[in-house]
């Protein structure tokens, strides 16, 4: 399918198969996406305000320069997906797989991302202040450099991920003793 700078508004896609489809510049504003295989799509340039993309497979799709506004990707596969350039402005991406995924130096503030999978993500510089990691995997994660300060981390393992230079507050502080096998008084 080519909806390259298509510009779509309340549109609804359910289990609909977009593999490999050329949507370059699509503008999607509160639509509906459900269970949709968006696999080696291509959404360079996409912009989309308020959509939901709930348990899509982005899986080897392209969203270089890509900006997702107070979307919902919840239960998304987003595994080996080009994000260069991505922008992420709120929303609520848990459950999401971004296994692998390359977000370094990414503004993930207030992004809910509980339960997410984060395994062997770079993170290096991303800004996570205030963003929900509730149960989130961090395993084996880089978080170099990022900053998580005001984030939620209840259930996280932070021993399992990369921390050097990882900024974080006092509630961050106790986790990471916690998760290391401290009791915290």
């Amino acid at each position: 399918m080519d909806l390259a700078g298509a510009h779509l508004a309340g549109a609804r896609f359910e289990r609909c198969v977009l593999r490999a489809s050329v949507l370059t510049d699509l503008v999607t504003e509160g639509c509906t996406f459900r269970s949709c295989d968006l696999g080696a799509a291509d959404l360079s340039g996409s912009t989309h305000d308020g959509t939901a993309f709930t348990n899509c497979r982005f899986v080897g799709a392209r969203l270089s320069t890509a900006t997702f506004r107070g979307c919902k990707l919840t239960g998304s596969d987003l595994t080996e997906t080009t994000l260069l350039g991505l922008t992420i402005d709120g929303g609520d991406w848990s459950y999401v797989n971004l296994r692998g995924a390359d977000l370094r130096n990414q503004d993930l503030s207030a992004l809910r991302l509980d339960h997410a999978d984060l395994s062997e993500a770079d993170l290096a510089g991303a800004d996570l202040r205030g963003a929900d990691l509730r149960q989130a995997v961090l395993r084996r994660t880089v978080l170099r450099d990022a900053v998580l300060v005001d984030a939620r981390l209840d259930g996280v393992a932070l021993k399992d991920a990369e921390l050097p230079g990882v900024h974080l507050d006092l509630a961050g502080a106790v986790r990471l003793a916690e998760s290391l096998g401290a009791i915290v008084d």
